[in-house]
């Protein structure tokens, strides 16, 4: 076919509304189409006379390009979800900190639902946000979770007990912070048949942490890739290792789970929708619901 000015131009044209119309998606539709996932996890070894449902969030970043509105609709969707546990893992504002009276007024529906427990991110305050117009310190963050009735676990362990089950958690600080400090954090946890789940912003944190017991870590940071090319799979997403972007994976005999997130940077997403994540935990063997 003889390619003429006229289908030159035409092609053109088509090309500009092509990237035009991915990027108004990209911008105006995908990072406030929310979607609940619901995912099994088997746990070898461990005892849990029924199955546990825990909640996972991450990376709010509450800010200008993420209203609140979208974050209280993950919150709302998480409290339907009618979890045992709910877990956030990091990154709970982008720099400032947007008006605390709302933002309280969201997350402490959280803690009124069910106990929850959360660690912080590297965009949450100290030595990797501070030089990029953030918080010098985490101090901000850690009042508005104590506030909204959230427990923080900064490099130190718990356990929690339901009506049929037993679980140990450990939190982790953020390693872009170089706040990471496993030796303190696992300082507390026995030898159990009770699971051992840790929370951790950064995926890219369990190459430090192999010597030590532990069933399933929860993750955030990636926002899933954010920006998916469906010929380049996750060339942004901000880890080492990028087995490691989205979903549940296998990983020396162990179970990680990194959620996409419920908000954004520069408010975009393509092919990555912000997502609430409900996990149920069972003995392997069992079959749990999902």
């Amino acid at each position: 076919m003889h390619f003429t000015r006229r289908r030159f131009l035409a092609a053109a044209v088509g090309g500009v509304a092509a990237v035009g119309g991915a990027f108004a998606y990209a911008r105006h539709v995908e990072p406030g189409w929310l979607r609940g996932s619901h995912i099994s996890v088997p746990l070898k070894n461990r005892k849990l006379d029924l199955p546990l449902r825990i909640a996972h969030l991450a990376d709010f970043h509450a800010s200008d390009e993420v209203p609140f509105s979208i974050i209280d609709e993950a919150v709302d969707l998480t409290v339907r979800n009618q979890p045992d546990l709910i877990c956030v893992t990091g990154d709970f504002i982008t720099t400032g900190m947007p008006s605390p009276r709302i933002y309280r007024s969201i997350l402490q529906k959280l803690s009124a639902a069910a106990p929850t427990f959360a660690v912080t991110g590297n965009h949450d305050g100290g030595t990797w946000s501070h030089p990029r117009g953030g918080f010098q310190s985490t101090r901000e963050v850690k009042l508005l979770l104590e506030d909204s009735g959230i427990e923080l676990l900064s490099n130190r362990s718990t356990s929690w007990v339901g009506e049929s089950s037993r679980v140990s958690l450990v939190g982790l600080g953020d390693l872009w912070a170089e706040e990471s400090e496993p030796d303190i954090a696992f300082g507390g946890i026995q030898e159990t048949d009770d699971p051992v789940i840790v929370l951790s912003h950064n995926p890219d944190s369990k190459s430090a942490l192999k010597k030590y017991p532990w069933d399933l870590m929860l993750c955030g940071h990636t926002h899933g890739g954010q920006l998916r090319l469906p010929w380049g799979g996750t060339p942004f997403a901000p880890v080492r290792d990028h087995r490691f972007v989205h979903g549940l994976g296998a990983w020396e005999e162990r179970w990680i789970h990194v959620t996409s997130g419920v908000g954004n940077l520069h408010g975009l997403r393509m092919n990555c929708r912000p997502e609430v994540a409900l996990l149920t935990l069972t003995s392997e063997g069992e079959q749990g619901a999902g």
